[in-house]
């Protein structure tokens, strides 16, 4: 006799060791932050910024010194949205402006990416030891470590973005919750389009993640529109699997305006607020742009002239961003294509020096560099876990994967779209949080089941200890050439394992 499959799921949503679950975060979280924040004035180009610092922390001082204002006089305008350079006006209004001023909020960034990460796993897998796997992994990995360690936008990106998912993950936990409750009081049929849910305060928290996304650069409306496709997706699914009836259209009916809201309007609402003190300025770049250099009148007369100004400016923004394309002549010997992102083939290199001034490797002649380099016994490994991540996806339907996956194609997916523009490696920095996500889920399918007997749980805890000591050699091992310690130049050319990193 076959016994009927059960009419609701398990009711899981979410760890229950919470002491012991923090703590461990705590703990990863302590361990990043050391290793982010160690020597974070060190190396600096003469005591002035390294590589594309030069941009943003020039323009972080103006807008703590000018009122909440930035300008770019080399280029005419700034061509990335305020709140990254806010977020660095804060380190500078702590430390001055010098390199723990303009490096400060990066560092926290990056610490608070780690512990977003072990909650984010170990929500996931329903495991606090998946989970620090995962944050150890993230402190491991040369993209977000490099990233964490100097003044540019990129680390911002991918905090929020990652910010947003862990939202939308407690939100997808939550909602399942309140509809088991309607399923154990009877009520789930009660209209064939499902219970409506009340307010979804995470959801509303994605939204504000991703509206601060968009004013750190505009990569963040790629997140919105991937992050909200995959709400459809836990909408529906959970319709289904609490037997809602007409689960689609329940979805379309009680769920779809309010994500609309939730992720479109606010994440709107948000990213016009970062422009606050543009809006408020009389000397803003193109802020009196309506009546100036363009008409009051014309279809958009009823548009508010300040919304015209800004809608101006940023189209010359993407002008600007329209022009960096190899067609018209623009290359730089760093940059490279989407294609070679997810195995980091071809790295980004911030910061080198040689010669007489420096000294301390033990040798005649020195070297100093720093490289944007993805961890290689990570990221050589893309091809086999994102395969494994799209098996599990679309035979086993697994969520999370599909969670994880959503997030990988957010960050890459896109840029195929403009293969001739100039881009580099830094573009991938949002795309490490969701790929240490995937090897970790992938470590914990290898860990076993607490239910596993002990020699398969004993073995799967030796490969994944193995795999785990190999990361952190192979980190370690690159430590010197992602701080610019000083080496020589035979241990340089070590360092330097694929022809591409040259």
């Amino acid at each position: 006799m076959v016994s009927p499959a059960p009419l609701a799921p398990t009711p899981d949503f979410g760890p229950t060791d919470r002491m012991r679950g923090w703590i461990v975060t705590l703990v990863v979280t302590a361990l990043a932050a050391i290793t982010r924040f160690a020597m974070l004035n060190y190396p600096t180009d003469g005591g002035t910024p390294v590589f594309d610092e030069k941009h943003y922390a020039p323009q972080a001082w103006q807008v703590l010194t000018g009122g909440g204002l930035e300008d770019n006089p080399a280029y005419g305008l700034v061509v990335h949205p305020p709140v990254g350079k806010q977020l660095i006006a804060i380190g500078e209004a702590l430390f001055g402006y010098n390199a723990w001023g303009w490096r400060f909020a990066s560092a926290l960034a990056g610490t608070i990416l780690v512990l977003l990460v072990v909650r984010i796993v170990r929500r996931l897998s329903r495991s606090t030891l998946i989970g620090a796997v995962a944050g150890l992994l993230l402190i491991v990995d040369g993209v977000t470590f490099v990233s964490s360690r100097l003044g540019m936008l990129d680390i911002f990106l991918a905090l929020f973005a990652v910010a947003a998912l862990g939202c939308l993950v407690v939100d997808r936990d939550q909602v399942r919750e309140r509809m088991a409750r309607v399923h154990s009081e009877g009520r789930i049929a009660v209209s064939a389009f499902g219970p409506r849910l009340g307010v979804r305060w995470w959801r509303f928290g994605a939204g504000i993640m991703l509206g601060l996304a968009c004013g750190t650069k505009w990569s963040g409306l790629y997140f919105i529109a991937f992050f909200g496709l995959m709400c459809v997706g836990f909408d529906i699914a959970a319709r289904r699997a609490y037997g809602v009836r007409r689960a689609w259209v329940g979805t379309a009916v009680r769920d779809i305006g309010p994500s609309l809201y939730a992720l479109v309007l606010v994440p709107l609402a948000v990213y016009l607020a970062t422009y606050g003190p543009w809006f408020a300025s009389e000397t803003g770049v193109d802020r009196h742009a309506v009546g100036n250099q363009i008409g009051t009148g014309g279809s958009f007369a009823f548009v508010p002239d300040a919304l015209r100004s800004l809608w101006y400016y940023s189209g010359k923004v993407l002008e600007f961003h329209s022009g960096l394309t190899n067609s018209a002549g623009n290359h730089h010997p760093w940059e490279s294509k989407p294609w070679t992102w997810p195995m980091g083939l071809r790295p980004m290199l911030y910061y080198f020096a040689e010669g007489d001034h420096v000294s301390g490797c033990g040798g005649s002649d020195c070297v100093k560099a720093v490289m944007l380099i993805g961890t290689p016994a990570m990221w050589w490994l893309a091809v086999p876990v994102l395969a494994w991540g799209l098996w599990r996806t679309f035979i086993s339907r697994d969520w999370r994967y599909a969670t994880v996956l959503t997030g990988y194609a957010a960050a890459l997916l896109p840029w195929f779209a403009t293969l001739d523009r100039q881009m580099y490696y830094f573009y991938a920095v949002p795309l490490a949080p969701f790929f240490v996500m995937a090897i970790a889920l992938i470590l914990g399918e290898i860990l076993g089941s607490a239910s596993a007997s002990p020699e398969r749980r004993g073995t799967g805890l030796l490969a994944v200890c193995l795999y785990l000591g190999l990361a952190v050699a192979n980190f370690v091992w690159l430590f010197p050439i992602l701080t610019a310690l000083p080496i020589t130049p035979e241990i340089w050319q070590w360092q330097l394992w694929l022809p591409s990193w040259r």
